[in-house]
């Protein structure tokens, strides 16, 4: 008796064979209406121009008219419009290979896809879907309704923003600066604007995220140019319905810069997490003994926390006049950081209004919506590449990706009416 595996197997091309027959009997059927189904002016018509395309089931073979235009030099399959082919492929088809390119490396994404739906596409191919597709994606996701969820006023509004360097193909990076020995880049870096709101907070006061209200927009374009989508995002979600708005960064001086141009009322908040790690160094700059030093950044840690900056700056300064040479010039250089940051530092306040004044939101989109695709081993990127492909992901995590497809699938498509199994009280009858 064969193993259960491949009766499993057997059984799943035998339904997948099956199914392929019927899908084929119904986009066959000489009765089913085509809209625009008949030649137009200058046009020649060739009946029965065989068209294989992949489904769900696999390959379905189809027969329909093709029109052409000599004069136009442009042909049409009314049909492959009708039913929203796209080179070959059957939009559910379609749908799950755009996210296996989102999801996996594209030869891996291929591997899975065969092994799961039986479903033969080369790699290339998939990388080729991500390339076409990613730009109808971030099209479609600008133009989509605020989340179903978000209706009345929005209590806080938070528009996050980080950075993590891609790895790129040399050609990509000719004439980058970097952090090599040379001086010379290996990366690229990807910004990320995570949107997402609070509605209220927990039992001890801290903030909670609203469920599931994280959306992401990726690119690799200026300063300027990033900003302006995230503030486009944000008035998708409902910016002008958010009581208060908060711009989180980890100071990095572009955010803040082309925030205040495109959120100009929002609070500037520097991420605690970041302000920590800046405390940590300019502590041991401060105090060569480690163990006056992590005494001394426990003790700053908690006066910045009590909107205390301007006193840890005092103290800073008073240290480092004591100091001589490159230490304090690097002293200098990270207490400036302060300096330049002590706005956004009033995380005492920030903790009594119950705000986030972290960004572990974004810096975690950061890890998951690109570094877990872009940053795999070995893996060199074009800048379309990566771009495409943070596309499908920004729509894929933030909760969008059904719906975005399915106004792709929406615009003269179609509609394949199956019948209803008759009433069983007339059968009866």
């Amino acid at each position: 008796m064969r193993n259960l595996e491949a009766v499993e197997i057997g059984l799943r091309e035998a339904l997948f064979r099956d199914a392929c027959g019927i899908l084929e009997d119904l986009l066959n059927d000489p009765a089913l209406p085509v809209p625009e189904d008949y030649g137009r002016h200058g046009e020649k018509c060739h009946p029965g121009r065989p068209k294989e395309p992949l489904t769900l089931f696999g390959p379905a073979a189809l027969r329909r008219n093709y029109y052409y235009s000599t004069e136009q030099e442009h042909g049409r399959a009314p049909l492959d419009l009708a039913l929203g082919l796209w080179a070959g492929y059957s939009p559910g088809a379609l749908r799950v290979l755009c996210r296996a390119a989102a999801r996996l490396p594209f030869d891996t994404g291929a591997a899975d896809l065969k092994a799961y739906c039986g479903l033969e596409v080369d790699g290339r191919q998939i990388q080729r879907i991500a390339r076409e597709m990613g730009p109808r994606v971030r099209a479609i996701q600008q133009q989509l309704p605020p989340f179903k969820h978000a209706s009345g006023p929005i209590p806080i509004m938070y528009i996050a923003v980080d950075g993590t360097g891609v790895p790129m193909r040399p050609e990509e990076l000719q004439g980058r600066a970097g952090k090599q020995p040379d001086g010379s880049a290996k990366t690229r870096e990807a910004k990320l604007a995570c949107v997402f709101t609070q509605t209220t907070v927990d039992e001890e006061g801290l903030p909670l995220r609203d469920f599931e209200s994280s959306s992401y927009v990726a690119g690799f374009e200026e300063a300027a140019n990033f900003m302006v989508r995230a503030r486009q995002e944000a008035l998708r979600r409902r910016l002008a319905a958010a009581l208060l708005s908060v711009l989180l960064g980890d100071g990095a001086a572009w955010i803040w810069e082309q925030g205040a141009k495109c959120f100009p009322m929002a609070f500037q908040i520097l991420d605690l997490y970041h302000a920590l790690e800046h405390l940590l160094e300019l502590t041991r700059l401060l105090e060569p003994d480690p163990t006056l030093a992590k005494a001394l950044w426990r003790t700053w840690h908690e006066q910045l926390l009590a909107d205390e900056v301007e006193e840890v700056l005092r103290q800073a300064q008073e240290k480092r006049c004591q100091l001589g040479g490159l230490t304090a010039e690097s002293a200098g250089k990270q207490i400036a950081y302060f300096e330049h940051n002590q706005s956004r530092m009033l995380y005492g306040t920030y903790r009594a209004l119950g705000f986030f004044y972290g960004s572990g939101v974004v810096e975690a989109g950061c890890k998951t919506v690109i570094g877990a695709r872009c940053k795999g081993s070995g893996m060199l990127w074009s800048e379309p590449g990566a771009t495409h492909v943070l596309d499908l992901r920004c729509a894929l995590y933030g909760n969008q990706f059904d719906q975005i497809w399915d106004r792709l699938n929406q615009s003269d498509y179609l509609r394949i009416r199956i019948a209803e199994p008759p009433d069983q009280s007339e059968v009866a009858a």
